[in-house]
């Protein structure tokens, strides 16, 4: 397998060197990744800068990889478009540190990653550990490493990628996988008031997360009860149920 691998933590984050670690066992690894942290950029792209690439040597030698000043967004396009040979047969976004959970997603650089892929029709990954806090990511990396020698030879659905959440439990306190939907995961007091040295007021985002713990099939559910969650996403955002309904408007402007 020729495997692209991108984040929105940086390349220097330790969640992308255990997982081409683990990648390196089952195929060739290119990467293509922010040169510092870029979380929470979304689908942003750069427009208005030049985008500089260096290639670094920091995986192994067998390991192509440049560090770029722009979004994770950014990497996969540009990787695919301009530094590539060929197209990959899988791109893989992480693993990021923190839960990429429900509404989340919209928001999250590493999701977004895995996004561009979808829409060049490749094969996408988004992965995250469910956890902050003394992240150890040799057991998610080998359950990604694990998933993709699975899906190696399955028909992967077009125009679409897998979310991928990981309990930050021990790997035997995992009770197993679950197919799951985006979750409700909303914030409260999102923004705190404070006021500068010099008198004026400024804003800092924070809040605290409201999540909806009876939706049993969801991925918030699934990662509280110790579950990985498998959310299926595409990029298609239009509510289809709803044409017919503003077709019989009749609208005329």
């Amino acid at each position: 397998m020729k495997i692209l691998v991108s984040n929105d933590d940086g390349i220097y984050a330790e969640g992308i060197f255990a997982l081409v670690k683990e990648l390196k066992n089952i195929g060739k690894v290119f990467v293509v990744a922010p040169d510092r942290e870029r979380s929470a950029t979304a689908h942003a792209i750069t427009m208005h800068k030049p985008l500089r690439v260096d290639k670094v040597e920091i995986f192994g030698s067998e390991v192509t990889s440049f560090k770029v000043n722009g979004t994770p967004s950014d990497c996969v396009k540009l990787a695919l478009d301009a530094l590539l040979k060929e197209p990959p047969d899988l791109v893989i976004s992480g693993i990021n540190k923190g839960p990429n959970l429900g509404t989340d997603v919209i928001y999250s650089g590493t999701v977004s990653a895995a996004i561009e892929a979808s829409i060049y029709g490749i094969p996408a990954i988004a992965a995250s550990v469910a956890s902050y806090e003394d992240v150890i990511f040799d057991y998610p990396a080998e359950v990604i490493r694990k998933l993709c020698e699975y899906i190696k030879d399955k028909e992967f659905p077009k125009d679409s990628l897998l979310n991928i959440n990981i309990p930050a439990l021990p790997k035997e306190k995992i009770k197993g996988v679950m197919i799951t939907h985006l979750g409700t995961r909303k914030y409260k007091n999102c923004f705190h008031k404070r006021c500068d040295p010099r008198g004026k007021d400024y804003y800092w985002l924070a809040g605290e997360v409201v999540e909806d713990l009876m939706d049993e099939d969801s991925d918030v559910w699934a990662i509280h009860n110790g579950y990985i969650s498998i959310t299926p996403i595409h990029f298609d955002l239009t509510k289809y149920e709803i044409m017919d309904m503003l077709k019989s408007w009749k609208i005329n402007l």
